[in-house]
């Protein structure tokens, strides 16, 4: 028979010698993906953040002045256990990830993280100046994407 680890039970700190992490964790790394994205530095810039925003449970965060939007989505192979379902024939990037910087503790892992297009706004015009959020006859210029 075996034991269910409650999750978090343990610090980095005090896992065992051997110990696997992973036993621990509700497998954060598995509910997102993140992608850089240019620091913004204009107006427009901010504006295509703010759009991303309001597509579903997407948040913007930086990291080492890198800024990066993540897009929160279970992977559709996480099993209720927290653990992989194709763990033998997961993708590349998934065997690259390690536990030495993961999410794993719950002191923060990014520099500055953004959850509401708000807060994306509040801190353009904190280092741009205030600005109006919206202009009467004024098109946003939003991205065109081709399919």
């Amino acid at each position: 028979m075996s034991s269910v680890v409650e999750p978090f039970s343990i610090t980095r700190a005090e896992l065992p010698d051997g110990g696997n992490l992973c036993e621990y964790c509700t497998a954060k790394c598995c509910r997102y993906f993140a992608l850089p994205i240019d620091t913004p530095k204009t107006w427009r810039e901010f504006d295509f953040i703010r759009w991303y925003m309001i597509h579903g449970r997407v948040s913007v965060f930086v990291d080492d002045g890198a800024w990066f939007v993540m897009v929160h989505a279970d992977c559709r192979h996480l099993q209720s256990d927290h653990r992989c379902g194709i763990y033998e024939t997961r993708p590349e990037i998934c065997r690259e990830y390690t536990t030495a910087g993961c999410e794993y503790d719950p002191d923060g892992a990014h520099d500055r993280l953004f959850e509401t297009p708000d807060q994306i706004w509040e801190y353009a015009e904190a280092i741009l100046g205030t600005r109006e959020r919206t202009r009467a006859r004024e098109t946003l210029g939003l991205p065109v994407i081709a399919v």
